[in-house]
């Protein structure tokens, strides 16, 4: 069983301090404050990096869709017919008779650094002037989902970058854990998950990535695994230039609660069992799936090798009564945790996750659990 609690929500954010409000005249919303990347400050309190997802409060005006986005010389609103446009996610809209598939979203979003207590159970600062927001025109249509890693006495972090240009892999860099610069793209292609292992592999960066495609392959009849987006590995000298590993890395299993798709949720922790990462799982359940976490183990030496893969029943779920107080502001029909931080607290882990991709949640966890 796990202890768990909502320590963030859309309430909780002051839309005064938005970065948005410097040049965005339209009035807006929190439609989320999920997804936060964790780690440990140097004083010793935790770091949640929020995913704000800021929506406007009219999407439509005169017959148009409108969607926020970032320009160098501030945030600007387009707008798409209605009749040009279908939508079967809240969360996004796709142009009709476009092949491939153009998508839209309807809400931007931004990253907002909030310091917790050193054991994640009550916020001490929310830091609005640290707010890491887009910045290049790779990412004009937001930030999503940071992974925070500690290696060497630097804090990377990663984010997944959204613009009409591509869907990438951005990467930020820290001496404090707190304050960022961001070092650019490092992953050229839709990846939405990347997650740097914290610490090295035989003297170099390892992180699981989760490249997306059109198409997927069938594995043969026999084969113990589904087809479709899985977790993959890649190395780096410097944290900059990153190559593949040859071989497979976690793969969806056949008859397991993860045959729609998988992919990386924490920053894999080194244990005296491997590396142990937790990740998402999602079974096929109307247009967005259920999502659950499940947990790995990884060889030290070679994380290729998969020591125990923990997919027969979820590490976590939704906890509706999380968000019962919320359920005015729930827009998501499927049951979804999205785990994507965790802290070495002693005999527990602490575990952060975006709930209902509306809340931040922290679960604490015994290590027990996973021998």
């Amino acid at each position: 069983m796990s202890d768990d609690r909502l320590i963030f929500t859309p309430d909780d954010v002051d839309l005064s301090r938005s970065p948005l409000r410097r040049s965005l005249d339209a009035e807006t919303y929190v439609l989320g404050a999920f997804n936060p990347g964790l780690t440990r400050l140097p004083g010793g309190n935790l770091l949640a990096m929020v995913r704000v997802a800021e929506a406007l409060c009219e999407p439509v005006v005169d017959g148009h869709a409108r969607a926020i986005r970032w320009t160098p010389d501030g945030y600007v609103l387009d707008r798409y017919p209605l009749d040009a446009i279908e939508m079967d996610d809240p969360r996004t809209f796709r142009l009709r008779g476009r092949a491939p598939v153009q998508a839209g979203l309807t809400s931007l979003s931004w990253l907002l650094p909030v310091e917790l207590t050193g054991d994640g159970r009550s916020v001490v600062k929310v830091h609005y002037d640290k707010a890491v927001e887009p910045s290049a025109s790779f990412m004009a249509l937001g930030l999503e989902d940071a992974r925070i890693s500690l290696i060497g006495g630097a804090w990377y972090m990663t984010a997944c970058a959204v613009s009409d240009e591509r869907h990438c892999s951005a990467l930020y860099r820290s001496v404090n854990g707190l304050d960022y610069r961001c070092e650019g793209i490092v992953l050229d292609h839709q990846n939405k998950d990347m997650c740097l292992f914290e610490g090295k592999v035989g003297g170099k960066f390892m992180a699981l990535t989760r490249p997306l495609g059109e198409i997927y392959f069938a594995p043969p009849p026999d084969s113990p695994f589904v087809g479709g987006p899985a977790i993959h590995l890649a190395q780096s000298p410097d944290t900059l230039h990153w190559k593949p590993l040859d071989s497979p890395g976690l793969r969806a299993r056949a008859g397991t609660s993860t045959n729609l798709r998988m992919g990386g949720g924490t920053p894999p922790l080194l244990t005296p069992q491997g590396w142990l990462t937790l990740y998402h799982g999602v079974e096929r359940r109307d247009a967005i799936g259920a999502y659950r976490t499940f947990w790995a183990l990884l060889d030290r030496d070679d994380p290729t090798r998969v020591l125990r893969q923990e997919d027969d029943a979820p590490l976590l779920e939704e906890k509706p009564a999380l968000t019962e107080p919320l359920a005015d502001r729930r827009y998501l029909p499927s049951p979804v945790v999205f785990t994507t931080g965790i802290a070495d607290a002693g005999d527990t882990y602490i575990v952060a996750s975006g709930e209902s991709d509306l809340a931040c949640r922290i679960s604490h966890l015994p290590k027990a659990r996973f021998a």
